[in-house]
């Protein structure tokens, strides 16, 4: 088991403070794919968010269920990243016959980092003038926030590179590492879990794994259930693993129980309780992710085309979420006991791409969304892999974690 490292926040990055980060914003705006060209193979250096183009109306589904609160994972440490460096986004090109859903576009894949090239990048969209959200965005996701994608990834990249630490001792480390990062719009330094293999050359791009935790849990929670059953598998099977808190919202989606797929009338009234503070909440909560994943993208070198998402509960509802919205990074998504998208007011098109891999325990509140979300997603021809275990909601985790492993796996090697 590996042995949990700290790293301290360097008093540079705090010292650039806002000066540089208007520099690194600056930037942004000359970076990345133009245009309504697909990308396949690598791209050129500093390449741009990937974005989306036209929300999406109707109801949406979503939520979370509680979890039971961890206790641990309180160090908190600096993270950093590099400057970005080249390749289009991994996202495997998967396409599915048929339609289903609303219709919804997208923009160049994410680059940055280290790339294998990876065929993520879907037509249309292009880089933004600047990492400013535009004014009047709209909701892309029906209950998700109006963040827009290609700006918050301009927006996180250039916060990676100003933190970035290349000359520190645990830069590019391996084993069990528990950070922390300073994010100056929430005003505190917020922690995030990374477990880098120990079998790592320091070298090899490494396939990649985030993780969502439930509600009432933290970063750590689950890494450190069953005997850190989450780290040894990534650790088995060579995966980056990296774990965000979120903050406290639910990483930009609205809705929970009993808002899960088939139950629009529940959704709608989720969605229509949004205030502003709930908002901003949830667009810290959406941001917090992307800057943990950008920071690990700067730091490491990655394998674009095999980067995965999965996430328990509310975590689940932030993989479908955020899955979606972001889909140019993902080359699958595996969400576990929870069915929280809605028919409508999704980007079914994005998530068309993505294998699927959908676990439910028979015992959970959510076993009849989940076996109505696994029958519609079959009728529409997605790509779906579909399996119950015998658990409650919070037990079916390490009965299905080793099948979420072995599917990341399958997508890597088919």
């Amino acid at each position: 088991m590996a042995v949990a490292q700290t790293m301290e926040i360097t008093m540079f990055a705090r010292s650039l403070g806002a000066a540089a980060l208007v520099v690194a914003l600056a930037g942004c705006g000359d970076s990345g794919p133009s245009g309504a060209s697909a990308s396949s193979g690598g791209s050129s250096a500093e390449s741009a968010a990937a974005g989306r183009s036209a929300g999406q109306a109707g109801v949406g589904g979503g939520g979370s269920m509680a979890q039971p609160t961890d206790t641990g994972g309180s160090a908190q440490t600096a993270a950093g990243g590099s400057a970005v460096s080249g390749g289009a986004g991994g996202g495997g090109g998967r396409n599915a016959a048929g339609t289903a859903g609303a219709a919804s576009s997208s923009g160049g894949a994410p680059g940055g980092g280290s790339s294998q090239g990876g065929s993520g990048g879907q037509a249309s969209g292009g880089a933004p003038d600047s990492c400013a959200q535009p004014a009047g965005a709209t909701r892309l996701i029906a209950f998700g926030t109006t963040l827009e994608p290609q700006a918050q990834i301009c927006e996180s990249r250039a916060l990676a590179q100003v933190l970035a630490a290349p000359t520190a001792a645990r830069w590019r480390a391996k084993g069990d590492q528990k950070r922390s990062y300073r994010f100056e719009a929430a005003n505190t330094d917020v922690p995030y879990r990374v477990v880098v293999p120990e079998s790592w050359d320091g070298k090899a791009a490494l396939p990649l794994v985030m993780f969502l935790h439930g509600a009432g849990n933290d970063e750590s929670s689950y890494l450190d259930q069953n005997g850190k059953q989450m780290v040894s598998l990534a650790q088995q099977h060579g995966y980056l693993l990296v774990s965000p808190l979120g903050l406290q919202g639910a990483y930009g989606t609205f809705l929970r129980l009993p808002a899960v797929f088939g139950q629009p009338a529940e959704a709608a009234k989720k969605i229509a309780a949004i205030t502003p503070e709930s908002e901003s909440t949830n667009e810290l909560s959406e941001k917090d992710v992307i800057n943990v994943l950008e920071l690990v993208l700067n730091e490491y070198p990655i394998d674009r085309s095999a980067m995965f998402l999965t996430g328990h509960s509310m975590g689940s509802a932030g993989t479908w979420y955020l899955g979606a919205k972001y889909s140019a990074y993902w080359a699958a998504l595996a969400p576990m006991s929870g069915p929280f998208v809605q028919e409508t007011g999704y980007l079914w098109d994005d998530v068309r791409k993505l294998p699927l891999f959908v676990t439910e325990g028979t015992q959970a509140e959510s076993l009849a969304g989940s076996r109505a979300l696994e029958a519609w997603l079959t009728t529409n021809a997605f790509e779906l892999e579909y399996k119950e275990v015998n658990a409650d909601h919070p037990g079916m985790v390490p009965l299905v974690l080793p099948d979420v492993f072995a599917f990341f796996d399958s997508v890597r090697r088919p």
